[in-house]
């Protein structure tokens, strides 16, 4: 039996979230508290009563980049299928890509667009290990611009199979996304409206803002057979001087230091690494698994995750392994929903 053993279960297909709800703020949450010991149902609108005065929520502000794309070989008509992660210092795109038969170097891909029309070609320039494509985009436009014009939002599989409509655009998004970057939302943030923002500030509760990039290794279950073994993907990330700052503020009053998904957790634990807490920026590759000892997080918003998963790992370290197992299973027979569009589990 291997460790990753203990980090699966059971869910039934028609939990997994295919839609997001109406109003962001209405998802169920799982209110789990360590202390006690015990577990109550409430709603994400529920936050601002929940919390405390004095309590600071730490938001992940990367923006989705609508990063699949779709085209065929220029050539010959085939079917192509890519997935845009970076664009490196010269300019040159760093894809997934999968196509029937073998692209050669210097052979283009044709873009379609929204309307389903060619857009801008795409030349291989070089494999690299991994399935990562480097490509010369045939254009003088910003990245960016491109990629909202021929882009499509990479929902995850167990969305609709990966396929978006149009409304994703603005609900696979959280509403105070600013840093474009991501290839996957922070899930647990999408359940914040403007007006919820607003009641938690008139509650007394802070917000500050952290940034990482999440990446498409974040969802990948674990292959080796032992947590020590897994070797931990990258992401990029940016932890200011303001958040620095509100931080200390945060603990100097007293207040508790609310992460708003595990990748705020990431930024906030990389950061901890350095005394006295100051701004850092680059990329993290910070695996939080047992026995890991939290420095800065008191407190974690999260959706539910899946099973074998990097983030599995960290929310059962956070919560207490046999609590959240309990906080899983009870999720289940409540009939919560799961996964990126589905409820959320609030851990104080």
């Amino acid at each position: 039996m291997s460790e990753l053993d203990a980090y699966d279960y059971e869910l039934p297909r028609e939990l997994i979230a295919q839609e997001p709800l109406a109003r962001r703020a209405d998802a169920r949450l799982l209110v789990v508290d360590r202390a006690r010991g015990d577990i109550s149902h409430q709603h994400v609108r529920d936050l601002p009563e929940i919390l405390r005065s004095g309590d600071l929520l730490v938001l992940n502000d990367t923006r989705v980049v609508p990063a699949r794309l779709i085209g065929v070989r220029t050539l010959t008509g085939g079917h192509w299928e890519g997935l845009f992660l970076s664009v490196d210092q010269q300019g040159l795109w760093h894809l997934l890509a999968r196509v029937r038969g073998k692209l050669a170097i210097g052979e283009t891909v044709t873009l379609a667009n929204a309307e389903g029309h060619d857009d801008i070609r795409l030349r291989l320039v070089e494999r690299l290990d991994g399935g990562v494509w480097i490509m010369h985009a045939e254009t003088d436009q910003p990245t960016m611009e491109v990629l909202d014009r021929v882009g499509r939002v990479p929902l995850p599989p167990y969305i609709r199979h990966g396929e978006m409509v149009p409304a994703d655009r603005q609900r696979y998004q959280t509403v105070y996304a600013r840093q474009p970057g991501a290839v996957a939302a922070p899930t647990a943030g999408l359940h914040f409206t403007e007006e919820l923002l607003r009641r938690a500030e008139k509650a007394g509760i802070g917000t500050c803002f952290v940034t990482l990039h999440v990446g498409l290794d974040t969802f990948r279950p674990m292959t080796a057979d032992r947590l020590g073994e897994h070797p931990m993907h990258s992401e990029w990330g940016e932890f200011n001087a303001a958040a620095a700052e509100k931080i200390g503020e945060c603990r100097q009053r007293g207040g508790r230091i609310v992460a708003v998904g595990t990748t705020s957790v990431r930024v906030l634990e990389t950061a901890a690494r350095v005394s006295p807490l100051q701004a850092w920026s680059g990329w993290t590759d910070l695996f939080i698994r047992p026995p890991y000892q939290f420095q800065l997080v008191d407190a974690l918003l999260t959706n539910f995750h899946l099973p074998r998963t990097t983030l599995l790992v960290l929310v059962r370290t956070f919560g207490g392994d046999a609590l959240i197992r309990r906080a899983y299973s009870e999720a289940i027979a409540q009939q919560y929903r799961f996964y990126s569009y589905g409820d959320a589990m609030l851990i104080l």
